[in-house]
């Protein structure tokens, strides 16, 4: 009885232990094209399997935007780390995440303060805003 008892601790203990927030993101690895780009405008992500990545877009056959992600993890905590054209990197800190998303946020940055990415339906999405803008990033993945 004494063990029966022990087992039913060790399942009710292990099943209600909560789910690591600091697991990496899988499903952003690959190379995304985004399919609700401007006119002229092409824009990519790709995303090694150490979750560093590169984000560019191209007007003809020039670049016009261009930033370096990587997903790291400080002290415990998942941050993005985003290094554009100033070269000072911004970090932006986990604050929610599931198996299919996650929500990065710095709240002194002047835009944008929040990122949300998410897969559904085979299209990685994302969004960037502020309390008073934002903008819808959607993308086809165009290899692994």
């Amino acid at each position: 009885m004494r063990v029966l008892g022990f087992l039913f601790c060790c399942v009710i203990i292990f099943s209600c232990t909560p789910k690591p927030t600091d697991t990496m993101p899988s499903w952003i690895k690959g190379s995304w094209e985004r399919i609700n780009d401007k006119e002229g405008t092409k824009t990519y992500e790709f995303w090694k399997d150490d979750y560093t990545g590169l984000g560019c877009s191209l007007q003809e056959k020039d670049t016009v935007f261009k930033e370096i992600l990587s997903i790291v993890n400080l002290r415990d905590t998942l941050f993005l780390k985003v290094t554009g054209v100033n070269e000072t990197p911004t970090f932006f800190k986990f604050t929610q995440q599931t198996d299919t998303s996650f929500v990065c946020e710095n709240p002194a940055n002047e835009f944008p303060k929040k990122i949300l990415y998410w897969i559904a339906n085979k299209q990685l999405k994302a969004q960037v805003s502020s309390e008073q803008f934002s903008i819808d990033f959607v993308f086809q993945k165009i290899t692994d």
